[in-house]
């Protein structure tokens, strides 16, 4: 495809799908040229290089996310939809993760998601340095949750490329983990139960749980700033 037809919109879609399929690992100019059946040359007239074309993927994606009515819920399910809303886009987009670790990520629709974030803990009666903390301790819990998502997507990969190796080496570090698991007796409680997950896979709704737990918190803190605010002398 000559570059006159090109589009960044085009590009960054396609960057995109690529990296949803290889990671961060496997986005090249030239495997994004293959894609777009274009030289590798003619992507570099719509973005400056890969660091660059990371950024607008990063935000197109980010352009996904809801922003969920402040008229319309109260803070705490506002608060609740952005995280799950956020957790599925990472779950989604597995390299994102990667992208944390390795660029400093920003751009339009992430700013328009961080404002949002700040106005619904605002919302709350967290202020200033607070909100900023609340934000980010809600963010990070996602983020690290999603983790474990991004590591299978990246295991996905390995075992697709060398599946019969891969695979070998998968389940025989399964067994010597289930043997080692045995040993300990609450391992070995959870691992005899008839309906036994993978070893270190956790219970179904793990994140949703650990989410209310986290809004929880926050919450005390508004009450108990609340208290101290009824306490003090007039």
């Amino acid at each position: 495809m000559p570059r006159d037809s090109l589009t960044r919109d085009q590009i960054v879609r396609t960057a995109v799908d690529l990296l949803d399929a290889e990671g961060l690992e496997g986005l090249n100019m030239r495997a994004l040229g293959k894609r777009l059946d274009s030289a590798a040359t003619a992507v570099y007239w719509h973005v400056k290089n890969k660091d660059n074309l990371v950024l607008l993927a990063t935000d197109q994606v980010w352009g996904e996310l809801t922003l969920p009515d402040m008229d319309a819920l109260d803070w705490r399910a506002a608060a609740t939809e952005m995280a799950i809303d956020l957790y599925r886009m990472f779950v989604r987009h597995p390299w994102l993760i990667q992208a944390f670790a390795a660029h400093v990520l920003y751009g339009e629709s992430k700013a328009r998601h961080d404002d949002h974030s700040l106005a619904v803990y605002e919302a709350a009666g967290f202020d200033g340095a607070r909100a900023d903390q609340a934000v980010s301790v809600v963010f990070t819990y996602v983020l690290g949750n999603a983790a474990g998502a991004a590591a299978t997507a990246s295991l996905t990969r390995k075992l697709s490329r060398d599946d019969v190796t891969a695979d070998e080496q998968f389940q025989d570090a399964m067994v010597k983990a289930k043997e080692i698991g045995m040993r300990y007796p609450r391992l070995r409680a959870r691992l005899e139960t008839p309906a036994a997950a993978d070893y270190a896979a956790g219970p179904d709704n793990s994140f949703e749980f650990g989410l209310q737990v986290v809004l929880d918190g926050l919450e005390r803190q508004l009450a108990a700033k609340s208290a101290a605010g009824a306490a003090a002398p007039s």
